[in-house]
């Protein structure tokens, strides 16, 4: 299971070194979650492309870069995160009309295409358009609300986009990738690796003030591989 950091918990002030420091321990892809004020529970404001054209140019085309839009307009606003330099657009099911529309249009763009959902939302509302997804999100908290823990009840999500995803594999469909988000941690990175997670999302599990990166991602590893 890979890891990719999400730099919230990062002092801003220092982003570009943390940045470094997650490279250097050999992070390869890296979330950037952007929420607009509106959509989220807590009305938080993020960044914008501004900031992701300077992540972009500081870690170059070699590091992988995906940006969840926790926003109302996705689907008038896709554009400038491409142009922004993002390789992947990760939009909500709840809060897009057309996503079959929004998908082309990321393909026809050279980008990848994701869906994510919340822990209360079907998954009958993605699996439609599983086969045309680069990537899956699977929220393991609600999107914007501080101080929560992880939900395990997520599981069932989980297995369901895991069993059909590899159903599409073996008939020689897409190879859509399956990504968990939120309470990601030592104690709890091998659970979500044994459900089928390819790549998961993590926070202050690895940008902390109780270790560097490098260590808290060894540390991450260490569970999952025990």
């Amino acid at each position: 299971m890979r890891i990719t950091p999400s730099i919230l918990t990062a002092d801003f002030t220092r982003l570009g070194e943390t940045i470094d420091s997650a490279i250097n321990a050999g992070i390869d892809w890296i979330h950037l979650d952007v929420m607009d004020g509106n959509w989220v529970v807590n009305r938080t404001i993020t960044f914008g492309p501004a900031l992701i054209r300077s992540i972009r140019e500081r870690v170059g085309p070699e590091i992988f870069l995906d940006c969840h839009l926790m926003v109302t307009n996705a689907e008038e606003t896709w554009k400038q995160y491409v142009d922004a330099g993002v390789d992947l657009v990760i939009a909500h099911i709840e809060a897009i009309e057309d996503p079959g529309a929004l998908i082309s249009n990321l393909h026809s763009s050279g980008v990848k295409a994701g869906l994510v959902l919340n822990p209360d939302t079907d998954t009958s509302t993605i699996l439609p358009y599983l086969s045309d997804l680069d990537l899956v999100l699977v929220m393991s908290v609600v999107p914007g609300k501080g101080g929560q823990s992880f939900m395990p009840e997520v599981e069932e999500k989980v297995r369901t986009f895991r069993s059909a995803i590899d159903k599409q594999k073996a008939n020689g469909g897409r190879e859509t990738l399956l990504m968990i988000d939120g309470g990601i941690k030592s104690h709890n990175a091998n659970l979500v690796a044994n459900w089928g997670i390819d790549i998961a999302v993590v926070g202050s599990g690895l940008i902390n003030n109780k270790g560097t990166i490098s260590e808290n991602l060894d540390e991450i590893i260490s569970a999952i591989n025990n």
